[in-house]
């Protein structure tokens, strides 16, 4: 039996639960920004060969998370339309603390069979498209929804898979701050970040990240961010990208 119609929801300004609207309320046909990409948390510039979401691409993250949801973020505090495609537990609310606004975020939990249509529509009226795939992204599909970038000029992120995508960013490592003596709560999140991928991604960038820190927020991680618990010589070592002072550098 095939799905029915894709409910399509605008997040909640000041509450949670959903209202339903009725279209996309994106960009008028034609109207595209000048900009060659699209903004990013001050955090991710440096993960991104032009220090954005390049405008008419795809870029994929592993999966959903919190990185998924700091790299919609930059976009919508800038102003952008963004929509969240099969993720049906999306944390708008975390998000909106990372700077997206929900009054310009449009939620689509079960695009349902045919969510190529759906993606291909969303697009046509949103900037930023996060969408973790409900099926196999064929080259079929996949010619068609870039094709439709490259025509609007947005860009789709994917939690997930991609096969010959330009950009892909993953969480290669994760220590949690907050916990002691086996109790506690955990508090923030220190990240290793990688990008990579093709032609200006070609060269693997990482970086150490809060993912979220304590108050919430997403910053580039410095030694003395370190928890007490985790500052050995090693841990700055890979924060810093080079020895901790007094430190061996050989570990």
């Amino acid at each position: 039996m095939e799905s029915g119609p894709a409910e399509i929801r605008r997040a909640p300004a000041r509450r949670p639960g959903l209202s339903a609207v009725c279209a996309v309320p994106g960009p008028a046909a034609g109207e595209v920004s000048g900009a060659a990409a699209l903004p990013v948390l001050p955090a991710l510039r440096e993960l991104l060969p032009r220090g954005g979401l390049a405008r008419g691409s795809v870029v994929s993250v592993a999966e959903f998370g919190v990185l998924a949801l700091a790299l919609l973020a930059g976009a919508s505090a800038d102003g952008a339309w963004c929509a969240i495609a099969g993720v049906p537990e999306a944390g708008i609310l975390a998000a909106a603390e990372l700077g997206l606004d929900p009054a310009r975020t449009l939620l689509v939990p079960d695009p349902g069979d045919a969510w190529p249509e759906v993606v291909a529509s969303l697009l046509d009226g949103c900037e930023l498209v996060l969408l973790r795939p409900p099926g196999q992204a064929t080259g079929q599909i996949r010619n068609r929804l870039e094709a439709v970038l490259r025509r609007r000029r947005g860009v789709l992120l994917v939690a997930g898979g991609w096969p010959g995508v330009p950009v892909r960013l993953r969480v290669t490592a994760r220590r949690w701050a907050g916990l002691g003596g086996g109790h506690g709560r955990l508090r923030a999140c220190l990240a290793q970040v990688m990008a990579d991928g093709r032609g200006e991604a070609a060269m693997p960038v990482t970086r150490w990240l809060w993912l979220p820190a304590e108050d919430g927020s997403i910053t580039v991680a410095n030694p003395v961010d370190i928890p007490e618990t985790a500052r050995s010589s090693a841990d700055l070592r890979a924060v810093c990208g080079r020895s901790a002072p007094g430190a061996d550098a050989s570990g």
